[in-house]
C-alpha cells in the first residue's frame, strides 16, 4: 500500500493519493504540466512537503539511496555509467528475454544501443532491485507497437508478482486505459481523476 499525504510542490496543488498492492494508476498532462516533477517529489529527487508512505515505511526514515531502491524511477532518458550493459546488471535472468534480449547483451557496447533497447534495459535495470512502488516516466515513448506490448505486460506481471504498485505517465490515454486501473490528469497545477471534459 503507497499512501501520499499532502504532497507539496512548489507551484502545485497538493496531492493525496494511495495507490493498493497490484494497482497501476495512470497520469497525464499536457507538457510541462508537472508529471515528471510529480514523480520526481514521491522519489525524493525535488523539493517538496508532505508524506510518502510505502508498506508503512515513511520517506524520512530511510536514507536516500536506500528510498530509491524501494521507491524507483524510471526517467524518460535513461543513464548508461559502464561501457557494458552487463556491468549495469548483478546477472542475466528471464525478464531479459521477455523483452527480446539473449544472453549476448551483457556483452553490448552500451554506446552502441538504439534509444528502444536502452529504453527497454532500463526498464530491466529498474525491476533487478525489486522496488515495490514503479515510478515510470514514459516508458515505453521510443518503442514499437511489438515491444510496448511487451514492456506493458512485464510490468504487469511484475506487478502482481511482487505485490508492487506503480505510477505510469503517458501521453497516450489510450495506453494508459490499458494499464491502469485508474486515471488522473494533471491540469492547472491540479492532479484531478480523468474526465471527460480534459481527458
Amino acid at each position: 500500500m503507497v499512501k501520499i499525504k499532502n504532497l507539496r510542490i512548489p507551484g502545485y496543488q497538493p496531492v493525496s493519493l494511495q495507490i493498493a498492492a497490484n494497482e497501476c494508476i495512470g497520469i497525464s498532462g499536457v507538457s510541462g504540466s508537472g508529471k515528471t516533477r510529480l514523480l520526481r517529489a514521491i522519489a525524493d529527487l525535488d523539493e517538496h512537503d508532505g508524506e510518502v508512505i510505502v508498506n508503512g515505511i515513511h520517506a524520512h526514515n530511510l536514507p536516500a539511496h536506500t528510498w530509491r531502491k524501494k521507491v524507483a524511477l524510471l526517467p524518460a532518458e535513461s543513464v548508461w555509467w559502464f561501457d557494458t550493459i552487463g556491468e549495469h546488471f548483478i546477472s542475466y535472468n528471464d525478464n531479459f528475454s521477455t523483452l527480446g534480449f539473449s544472453a549476448e547483451v551483457m556483452q553490448w557496447d552500451a554506446a552502441h544501443c538504439s534509444s528502444g533497447e536502452k529504453q527497454r534495459l532500463s526498464i530491466l535495470r529498474l525491476l533487478e532491485n525489486r522496488p515495490e512502488l514503479l515510478l515510470l516516466d514514459e516508458p515505453t515513448a521510443n518503442l514499437d507497437r511489438h515491444n510496448t506490448t511487451q514492456v506493458e505486460t512485464l510490468i504487469q506481471h511484475y506487478l502482481h508478482e511482487n505485490r508492487a504498485a506503480a505510477i505510469w505517465v503517458a501521453h497516450s490515454v489510450t495506453q494508459l486505459k490499458r494499464v491502469a486501473q485508474r486515471r488522473f490528469v494533471i491540469h492547472q497545477g491540479q492532479l484531478q481523476a480523468a474526465g471527460h471534459d480534459i481527458d
